[in-house]
């Protein structure tokens, strides 16, 4: 499927214009970043890096779509043939999926003429914002769960393409399994589930419920216990499934209590194994919590597919460096109160101290390679040739391990909850 249309109108208008000027061929150099974090964050995760990359190998036009453009009147003649044959055909770098980022952090750059490269700007934008958002958040809710599993299940509180996008974030940012199918199918991400209150609902008794579910998926499935009253479903369960009795769920009521509750009945009934999930609309802070309470694993919907409360990642897509008439280099920047950035290519690296990442330090000429600081660009796009190490289900898995690596070397300041500046400062030389 094309998504050639992903896009914002005036992408192609600027193409129109540019090329009546002359000016649509000039090579160009765009970044993509953030100009800050949310507001508390001590860090973001770089996601989306992957699903972008396969969108713009599909971005091209085909009859349908130039067709449309043409009765619309968006652009002229000339650019409908431009855009008939369009594939981008030039070189992206940028930080590897699964990375730690900072303000300023350029963490895609795109190199090509201007006309192939902003025709991307809003499918690039709306890919990393998103899923980087979710990613970043997930990303909380790992550091607060303290090596509980959590899972993924917001598939219902956001779009059906987000949805898909939000359980590959949520998994390369350290959760276990989602929901989702398609994320599954499309990125190899584990999958889980088993009942909702309509099951119970359905049958004409809880037992009758459970024992139907106990007979589909063995004693090692995990049963829904607050339908009714959560001290009897908890009783029944143990007594139909047994002690081999995978886990129960707890989807409502006063979390703390509840569960040590069920956890001493469950022990009681000679189910010592048997684990607790809850799902009650959780948050990083939710979850945190919950730390001293017996809770094995977690699932989170909303809070996860919404950033937590911050759905976008604030990233911006700016021209930084362009040819003139005779082929020499020129560095451009907005100027503009409160949204002025930084001129020219930039060369990103972590500084470390000991391992622990001190700086976002960012060269505006070429570095040579220093003994305490990590490269942080990749070679993403090599003249219109993708490197598949980071793209679909392989490009998830190497996403997700980078993640760990990249958060692992992050102070500790980073992983507070509470309000604060981003973890480590961006310095320019």
């Amino acid at each position: 499927m094309t998504t050639a249309l992903l896009t914002d109108r005036y992408e192609l208008t600027m193409i129109d214009a540019a090329m009546q000027s002359g000016r649509a061929n000039r090579r160009s150099i765009f970044e993509v970043f953030a100009r800050r974090l949310p507001e508390g964050r001590r860090y973001g995760i770089v996601a989306g890096t992957g699903r972008l990359l396969q969108a713009i190998a599909d971005f091209t036009f085909s009859d349908a779509e130039l067709s449309w453009l043409s009765d619309n009147n968006v652009v002229t003649d000339d650019t409908l043939r431009w855009l008939s044959e369009y594939r981008f055909g030039g070189t992206i770098t940028g930080y590897a999926e699964g990375e730690a980022f900072f303000p300023n952090s350029p963490i895609l750059t795109l190199e090509g003429t201007f006309a192939e490269c902003v025709i991307l700007e809003t499918l690039a934008l709306s890919v990393l914002n998103y899923d980087s958002a979710v990613a970043s958040a997930a990303a909380r809710m790992v550091s607060a769960a303290d090596g509980r599993p959590l899972a993924e299940m917001g598939s219902r509180r956001a779009s059906e393409r987000s949805a898909v996008a939000a359980a590959r974030a949520a998994y390369i940012a350290g959760f276990g399994a989602t929901s989702n199918l398609e994320a599954g199918r499309l990125f190899g991400v584990p999958t889980m589930g088993t009942a909702a209150h309509a099951f119970t609902l359905l049958h004409d008794s809880e037992e009758e419920a459970f024992r139907a579910q106990v007979a589909a998926l063995g004693s090692g499935t995990t049963l829904l216990v607050d339908t009714y009253d959560v001290t009897r479903a908890v009783d029944l369960a143990v007594s139909i499934a047994g002690p081999t009795l995978g886990a129960v769920r707890i989807d409502s009521g006063d979390l703390p209590s509840q569960v040590a509750a069920v956890r001493a009945q469950l022990d009681s009934l000679g189910a010592p194994n048997t684990k607790i999930t809850v799902t009650n609309d959780l948050d990083e802070y939710t979850i945190a919590a919950l730390r001293a309470a017996p809770v094995d694993s977690y699932g989170v919907g909303t809070s996860v597919v919404t950033g937590s409360g911050h759905p976008a990642s604030g990233m911006v897509f700016k021209l930084v460096s362009r040819q003139d008439d005779a082929g020499d280099w020129v560095d451009v920047a907005k100027k503009s109160i409160a949204k002025a950035t930084v001129a020219g290519r930039k060369y990103p690296v972590r500084s470390l101290q000991h391992g622990v990442a001190s700086s976002e330090t960012i060269y505006l000429d070429e570095p040579v390679a220093k003994a305490d600081e990590r490269q942080l660009l990749v070679t993403l796009v090599d003249e219109g040739e993708t490197d598949p190490q980071y793209v679909g289900a392989a490009g998830t898995q190497n996403a997700r391990a980078h993640r760990a690596a990249s958060v692992a070397e992050l102070p500790d300041s980073a992983f507070r909850l509470s309000r604060g500046e981003p973890a480590i400062p961006t310095v320019y030389l």
